[in-house]
């Protein structure tokens, strides 16, 4: 038996042969013996690394683990865990109350990210955003059960049960942010954090009522939340009402040298000044490629036409505007999502490398551990992304991806070159689809993938290009609310939710 020393085991001569023939060389058994000799010397520095004590985010409010929802307070299935962790005495968010998404982690309290291979997994550093929102005051009562490592737009690939929408418990709360969404609109919290990849913050506010706001990619940092692709990963705020919105963006915006995503200075801005309740001198343009999707919903498309109108009440200009390619966003995104995901989320055990920043190895661990005993608990929309992404990425080299990456920044001009003409772009949040739908019981892995996929052609776009989005209420179809979705230039959130607010205080949507 090869004998561990420090932690680390050497590799036998088989070993490296098999990792030689993966990579497209052969080794000779003087050849293996030869390299062996080397890497005995150089693990050296791995088990000092291993010696050396890790540095982690500080964390700075007490708490108790919390426990379980009783079945009473959690008819929505939206709770996961149930905690009280108490902010500082005063500040901005203070006698507010907030539900989180449950891969954003907080010392102490279990984080299964909807997923089986995730149970049990306890956080030992608070996600920066959690800090910002005890800093002013806030309380975190929970965490908010979100679909299978986020990988859905419905609500109903969660484990172990369905996330249901407050308005009517037969249909899907959207995804992947299920339960943010639903415990807010429902009332069993002020505010939420949800994640958003590909829509996952702004559609299931749109369906269930809410506002959710996925702001430029790197203005809130995602430290300490489990991610799925670097270049895609947003975390922010869903509320009931603008006004909130911007409260909470105006607490958790700003730097953070620890979050790669980052890249350029973040000044953070008093959003909340911005909302003047008027939209005078601004200009909306309703894209016209946002609407008549295949097999789109001719009522919700209708609804947010309706309610684009109504903003020439608020003293806006509402005019149409083209942009062609927007009908492409989809496509640009999807192999960013699947090779991405598949390397960083999969083959990289949730965070990948080559980027600097804090790594949370503990989760890094135990996922890394889960994957390798349980990998057969993924969902079908996992396995989907692993299976197409791995194949796509190895078969043809990342070209697709490197490809996508480089249209990216072009699908980014084509609505930069809109934002030129216009304040905000405006189309249905949820697309085709537009409302929710109802939740089939035993659902077989075709329906819930059709689920995850009847939302987010809209959406997706933007967690590509990174431009700041709003999913806000406007109209209700079948008794099930509709969202309409702005979106501004990067780094304006000000303008956005200034456009929101405005509309939201014509009252238009009860």
């Amino acid at each position: 038996m090869r004998r561990s020393v420090g932690g680390i085991i050497p590799p036998t001569l088989d070993e490296l042969k098999r990792i030689a023939t993966e990579y497209g060389f052969e080794l000779t058994d003087e050849e293996a013996r030869f390299h062996a000799g080397l890497i005995e010397g150089t693990l050296g520095s791995y088990r000092r690394v291993g010696e050396l004590p890790e540095p982690k985010p500080e964390v700075r409010y007490a708490r108790t683990p919390g426990r379980a929802p009783d079945p009473a307070e959690n008819a929505l299935k939206a709770w996961y865990w149930r905690c009280s962790v108490k902010g500082a005495d005063g500040g901005k968010l203070a006698g507010k109350t907030f539900a989180l998404k449950d891969p954003i982690g907080v010392t102490g309290v279990p984080s299964m990210s909807g997923s089986a291979l995730m149970e049990g997994y306890i956080p030992d550093c608070d996600a920066t955003v959690v800090t910002r929102i005890l800093d002013a005051g806030g309380e975190i009562i929970g965490k908010a059960v979100c679909e299978d490592l986020c990988i859905s737009g419905g609500s109903i690939t969660s484990v172990p049960v369905p996330v249901r929408n407050p308005h009517d418990r037969a249909y899907s709360a959207g995804g992947s942010s299920s339960g943010s969404a639903a415990l807010v609109v429902s009332g069993a919290c002020d505010m939420s954090l949800g994640a958003d990849q590909g829509g996952s913050i702004r559609i299931p506010a749109a369906l269930c009522g809410a506002v959710g706001l996925k702001a430029t990619y790197g203005l809130v940092p995602y430290t300490g939340i489990f991610p799925i692709e670097n270049t895609l990963d947003h975390v922010g705020p869903i509320t009931r009402t603008v006004a909130d919105c911007a409260l909470l963006l105006e607490v958790i915006a700003g730097r953070d040298p620890l979050d790669p995503r980052q890249r350029e200075t973040i000044v953070p801005v008093a959003y909340t000044k911005a909302l003047t309740g008027d939209a005078r001198g601004l200009t909306i343009g309703i894209v016209k490629e946002g609407f008549g999707w295949e097999a789109c919903s001719s009522e919700t498309d209708e609804a947010v036409r309706v309610a684009a109108a109504a903003f020439e009440r608020t003293g806006a200009r509402v005019r149409t505007v083209s942009i062609p390619m927007h009908r492409d966003g989809v496509h640009i995104y999807t192999p960013i999502l699947l090779d991405g995901g598949a390397m960083q989320m999969i083959r990289g055990n949730g965070f990948g490398m080559n980027w600097k920043g804090h790594y949370p190895t503990a989760a890094i661990d135990f996922y890394a551990r889960s994957r390798k005993a349980m990998a057969d608990s993924y969902s079908d929309l996992v396995k989907l992304l692993t299976l197409c992404g791995h194949y796509m990425s190895t078969k043809y080299n990342g070209h697709y991806y490197a490809r996508a990456q480089n249209q990216m920044r072009t699908l980014g001009a084509a609505y930069d070159a809109a934002l030129r003409e216009v304040d905000v772009l405006l189309m249905p949040t949820a697309a085709p689809e537009g409302k929710a739908m109802k939740i089939t019981p035993d659902a077989s892995p075709e329906q819930y993938i059709a689920e995850t996929f009847r939302y987010h052609f809209n959406c997706c776009p933007f967690d590509a290009t990174g431009h700041p989005s709003i999913s806000i209420p406007c109209a209700k179809v079948s008794g099930m609310p509709v969202g309409m979705m702005l979106i501004g230039r990067q780094f304006d959130e000000a303008t956005v939710l200034r456009a929101a607010h405005a509309f939201q205080a014509l009252g238009l949507y009860a």
